[in-house]
């Protein structure tokens, strides 16, 4: 780790806060989301000095903003919710920290609703593992939030769409560490991908980066990753339901370019439907997305003078996401009081609801949470991200 001065760190971590520009809903998820992310934008900076780039790494939040359970991202200074920009694609560099992994929603139309029984019937009479490009299927849809959830549609506008939609959300574990195709996707996965990889100190811990060649054939990689991710959720589609409509089949997790991911967002630029799951107790939305921000609403949240400052104002132009989710939040919690480091870790210390004591903690995974309602998706409405066209009533969710 580089030793730099308190005065240093401080005016580091301050140009790091300058970088987020946040649509988020200011509670208590989309604020320990920022403060993790001034230290993730800092180390990205740091790099980006380090390789004779501009250092102006940017992370532009959606209404769902909010903290990521994996321990590793979190622990790189990472928040989820937007997108983080590192350059304009020219670069070549990537950056291994944000950690992309292919995840996806595949939503289809149903003309009938199909018996929940009969679906865990089929699924027990898949084949237990069946094989992609060479690679071996693990069947992911009971694990963390991954879930196939069943419909009913109510349609919003005026867009033929089926009576019944199911949301299948799954990723790519296959392919997080070494495969048959080489390296993984995650570093600390992959050996083959350690090998690759330049390790950067910063002032704020080690960040891992590909340049060059390297980051080419990782972003190739990654395109194979997600376009095998989709073909897993059609595979399963396919044996779970038969014929279905297929309506998209999305990503909102991993590279759209060599120096940009999305985080928990959807990129709107393609006319697809998309969805915003929220809770099992409450509908989830369809919506056709659109290209996004206008100079309008960046002007009234605040972010047009910065931004030019800081030469991003295009990004933000051009930011065109959709969240995929409602997000994290805490009830139990106010807001973040301080954040400090000790022995290389980053410790969060939060006021509580009820003003008795603090909670203080490093590691977002083991914290209750719940997830947010109907005000992201009205949040989105409000910033014209994007345009409803159906509630999806739900039916019944299944962790299988």
């Amino acid at each position: 780790m580089v030793k730099v001065g308190a005065e240093e760190r401080e005016a580091l971590l301050k140009e790091g806060e300058r970088h987020i520009f946040s649509m988020g809903l200011g509670d208590v998820g989309s604020s320990l989301c920022r403060a993790n992310m001034a230290y993730g934008l800092a180390k990205i900076h740091w790099a980006q000095r380090t390789l004779d780039l501009e250092p102006n790494a940017t992370f532009i939040s959606g209404p769902d903003e909010t903290i990521t359970r994996n321990t590793t991202r979190w622990h790189h200074g990472i928040g989820y919710g937007g997108k983080i920009t590192w350059g304009d694609g020219r670069a070549g560099v990537v950056i291994l920290d944000v950690m992309p992994n292919a995840c996806g929603m595949l939503i289809g139309g149903l003309d009938e609703l199909p018996n929940a029984g009969k679906l865990i019937e089929r699924f027990n009479e898949m084949d237990a593992a069946p094989y992609i490009n060479d690679i071996k299927v693990q069947w992911d849809f009971s694990k963390s939030n991954h879930f196939i959830d069943l419909f009913k549609v109510v349609g919003i506008a005026d867009v033929d769409l089926p009576p019944y939609a199911f949301i299948m959300h799954s990723g790519a574990p296959e392919v997080k560490g070494d495969n048959p195709k080489g390296f993984g996707l995650y570093y600390h996965k992959s050996k083959l991908l350690r090998e690759m990889a330049k390790i950067v100190e910063t002032p704020f811990g080690a960040t891992k980066v590909l340049i060059d060649d390297e980051a080419k054939r990782y972003f190739e990689f990654f395109v194979f990753a997600d376009q095998f991710s989709k073909k897993k959720r059609e595979m399963a589609a396919k044996a779970l339901f038969g014929d279905y409509a297929k309506i998209s089949n999305t990503l909102h997790q991993g590279l759209i370019k060599y120096d940009e991911i999305l985080l928990g967002a959807q990129d709107t630029t393609d006319g697809s439907l998309l969805p915003i799951t929220l809770r099992s107790d409450l509908p989830a939305y369809l919506f056709s997305g659109k290209k996004n921000l206008t100079d309008e609403v960046i002007e009234s949240l605040g972010f047009a003078q910065r931004a030019r400052k800081l030469g991003v104002y295009r990004r933000l132009k051009n930011v065109n996401i959709l969240p995929h989710g409602g997000g994290y939040v805490f009830g139990h919690m106010l807001h973040v009081k301080n954040v400090f480091e000790q022995g290389g870790t980053r410790y969060f210390v939060m006021d509580m609801q009820n003003a008795l004591g603090r909670e203080i903690f490093s590691n977002t995974k083991d914290v209750p949470y719940s997830y947010r309602g109907r005000r992201v998706v009205e949040r989105a409405i409000e910033l014209m991200l994007g345009e409803p066209v159906a509630q999806l009533m739900p039916e019944y969710v299944l962790k299988i």
